[in-house]
């Protein structure tokens, strides 16, 4: 790894901080002149250290000796994770804003647009500069797991790929909300969160639509021998409230926690009790959804994969999400 502190100070755009700039070797070997350019950007505007790690255990001690610099990463969506999951590790997400440069091919920075970072590269590095910290709400799980945009069940396959194992915005027409207790056949609990008559989508919840079309993309890894999934046959809750049962498959799980674009738009303040997480249930056959907000989510059944974000987890019979308000700050567009 080699550290190569720029001749510039700190300027009012970045609030008297200087930059640990970050750079991912896949980026550095995939889009060479993008990170240049990314490089130039954010050296040209404030006091950077560029930091070149070799490999994962290298990027962990950089970040951890990062002293009172803001950490700046340039690379893709799973960059931008390792991040957030080193710093959620040390307990220290709340306390750092982080600011991330796009590097990658579409589906690979498709996570980090869907939080509101620019995909141009010239874009991000000026956010970087010239932006605002805007809380982000996110999931965490009964291992200690983090998801940043949502999480869907089956994780990856031809028919997600198709858009059939998830709720695409602009696909097709939005179909009602159902109950949860007149989709599981007249069973008795009430759901104090859920959708009623009043508009589900919120003019702040565009990065959340975007994040569900992301969940729909092929997750990696997963193998082309998945050629179709059936449904499966999960219990669902949300909040304590029976969404469905192992009576009757489901062809697809979604939870995208509340998510709002650009810096300086409206938004609870840290902490706010009220932040909720959409989760929407599918049913083969073309069925409407079930659709609710809750605050945390239990899933439970035979061994099942989930795709969180950019990743795959699993197999596992049970697992909780829970939304936790405003858990971490990222730098983004202002307006």
């Amino acid at each position: 790894m080699s550290a190569q502190p720029s001749g510039h100070s700190p300027v009012d755009s970045v609030r008297g901080h200087p930059l640990l700039v970050v750079i991912d070797p896949v980026a550095r070997s995939t889009d060479g002149e993008s990170v240049r350019i990314a490089k130039d950007v954010l050296c040209a505007g404030a006091g950077a250290k560029i930091c070149l790690p070799e490999g994962p255990e290298e990027f962990a001690r950089v970040l951890a000796r990062r002293g009172h610099r803001r950490p700046v990463v340039i690379g893709d969506d799973r960059t931008l994770l390792r991040v957030v999951g080193l710093l959620h590790k040390e307990r220290e997400l709340a306390a750092v804003p982080l600011s991330m440069v796009p590097v990658g091919a579409p589906a690979a920075v498709a996570l980090s647009g869907a939080l509101g970072v620019p995909t141009d590269t010239v874009a991000a590095a000026r956010a970087v500069l010239d932006g605002g910290e805007r809380p982000m709400d996110l999931l965490t799980d009964d291992s200690d797991g983090i998801v940043l945009g949502g999480l869907r069940i089956p994780c990856g396959s031809e028919a997600t790929r198709l858009g059939h194992g998830a709720y695409v915005p602009g696909t097709a027409p939005r179909p009602a909300p159902v109950d949860p207790a007149e989709a599981l056949g007249g069973r008795s609990g009430t759901a104090d969160g859920l959708d009623g008559p009043r508009p589900w989508w919120k003019p702040a919840a565009r990065t959340a639509r975007t994040a569900l079309a992301l969940l729909a993309a092929p997750a990696a890894g997963l193998g082309a021998r998945r050629a179709r999934v059936p449904g499966q046959r999960l219990r669902i809750e949300a909040d304590g409230v029976l969404l469905a049962d192992l009576d009757r498959p489901v062809r697809g799980v979604s939870v995208v926690p509340g998510a709002r674009t650009g810096a300086d738009g409206p938004r609870p303040g840290p902490g706010d009790s009220r932040a909720l997480a959409e989760v929407v249930v599918h049913w083969p056959g073309g069925g409407r959804p079930v659709r609710t907000r809750a605050r945390a989510v239990t899933v439970s059944g035979a061994d099942f994969h989930y795709r969180a974000d950019a990743l795959v987890g699993g197999p596992v019979r049970t697992r909780t999400w829970t939304v936790q308000p405003a858990a971490w700050r990222l730098q983004l567009p202002r307006g």
